[in-house]
């Protein structure tokens, strides 16, 4: 009678197969996607190293294993991602969060120190809620809507929302950017599209085969997105409040002008992530 397959044995031969695939970091994604086929925690698999694989599980950890191979995200396949310390799901009608745009939270949270203000934010394409969720976790009595143009990405949203506890003071909508909505805004935030119609052909695999389009392209300079969000900060946002807008790399001058020109001023140089790329270019409404 054949040995049973151990969970470490199983981890292993999955980390050697991504390996042999050219994952970067084979024994990470091995660990993530076997936990997941296990419905436990990453951390538990150690402890549980000797014990047996259920069949059911080999099979779901065994399929995991050959669509990461394929270069599908490791967060595509869980279905998840963590954020700001929340768990978050994901539909394909998301953005898969990144930690870059974590800096933009920081930014935010800097600029408004009081964590008892009773604030009202705004996020503008909001995909997974993610930065909207951050920003209701950190400040209590804080208040926020969250608008994307993509009812399944809205849907999206809103559970995460529910998930970690922050229903009663989110709502979310669909719509075109802030068009519908009167402003009055403590805090305007944004991560929109930004990546050029031309560079879209240029971008890594997990992201071209597997993020939406409609919250990645933003026209032939990539500013689509920033000029309609701009256009529309000097009513949304209050007297005395600000907007924090992601960037992509490279766009600081273009975005800053764009938000100059609409009467907000520039609050100094964008703040970089953790790679040195200006990030989130903070202004106020004077």
């Amino acid at each position: 009678m054949a040995e049973a397959l151990t969970i470490g044995t199983l981890r292993r031969q999955m980390a050697a197969s991504l390996a042999a695939a050219g994952m970067e970091t084979p024994d990470l994604d091995a660990r993530l996607l076997l936990a997941q086929a296990l419905g436990c925690a990453p951390g538990d698999l150690l402890l549980s190293a000797d014990a047996p694989v259920p069949p059911e599980a080999e099979a779901t950890a065994r399929a995991f294993t050959k669509r990461r191979a394929g270069g599908e995200p490791v967060a595509r396949i869980r279905g998840r991602r963590e954020f700001w310390s929340l768990d978050l799901h994901l539909s394909p009608d998301t953005l898969v969060p990144r930690p870059d745009t974590e800096t933009l939270v920081e930014a935010a949270l800097a600029a408004l120190p009081d964590r008892t203000a009773p604030l009202s934010i705004l996020d503008l394409g909001t995909g997974t809620g993610a930065i909207l969720a951050a920003l209701l976790v950190e400040r209590p009595n804080a208040t926020g809507i969250a608008v994307d143009r993509s009812e399944g990405a809205a849907l999206t949203a809103r559970a995460n929302l529910a998930r970690n506890g922050l229903a009663a003071r989110a709502h979310v909508m669909v719509g075109d950017w802030g068009t519908a909505l009167a402003g009055g805004f403590d805090l305007v935030v944004s991560n929109p599209p930004y990546i050029t119609s031309s560079a879209m052909l240029d971008l890594p695999a997990e992201v071209r085969l597997h993020d939406p389009p409609l919250a990645l392209e933003a026209g032939a300079d990539g500013l689509l997105a920033y000029e309609a969000i701009a256009a529309d900060l000097p009513r949304l946002v209050r007297r005395g409040g600000i907007a924090v807008l992601e960037l992509g790399e490279g766009q600081e001058a273009a975005v800053a002008a764009l938000v100059a020109e609409a009467g907000l001023e520039v609050a100094g140089p964008a703040r970089r992530d953790l790679s040195g790329i200006p990030r989130a270019l903070l202004a106020r409404r004077g």
